[in-house]
């Protein structure tokens, strides 16, 4: 709920789409920006599902954030995917594309998925720089609360 209310952001009614050729470049600029955060969330996704998967007895704890986690990628312009089924079948065999399969133990893999969002919050933040102003604000919103996951999934 609180990476929702972020999502609106603090707007100074500055329009991206101008500014000439700087304008330009910031279309290509935020093209790259938006199709990367929603690679990463797709990614992290899969690596909630993948945990969900190994471990259901940590529904409770990880659904609110892959279903979080889903709204962001949607809100980079992702499909929407369907809340995680309650017991996922496995998949016959891994496919390369997809990340990892979990880690065989709970703790561990709680500590990577909070790994993979402190590392994906740090690249949005890096992105800031070179993103349009909405843009900028949606970064800046979805890396705050990556970051609130990582700490909400270091916290016993």
């Amino acid at each position: 709920m609180a990476g929702a209310a972020l999502l609106t952001g603090c707007s100074d009614g500055e329009d991206s789409s101008s500014g000439g050729a700087r304008g330009a470049s910031s279309v290509s600029a935020a093209q790259r920006i938006t199709a990367r955060a929603a690679r990463d969330s797709n990614g992290l996704l899969d690596r909630y599902e993948a945990a969900l998967a190994a471990h259901p007895f940590l529904a409770a704890r990880l659904g609110p954030l892959r279903d979080e986690v889903a709204r962001h990628a949607k809100a980079f312009g992702a499909a929407a995917r369907p809340s995680a089924p309650a017991s996922p079948s496995p998949s016959p065999s891994p496919s390369p594309s997809k990340p990892p399969a979990a880690p065989p133990s709970a703790k561990d893999t709680v500590k990577a998925l909070a790994a993979a969002e402190r590392d994906i919050a740090g690249r949005r933040a890096s992105d800031l720089v070179d993103a349009p102003a909405e843009l900028a604000r949606l970064l800046a919103s979805v890396a705050a609360a990556g970051a609130g996951h990582a700490y909400l999934l270091t916290e016993d």
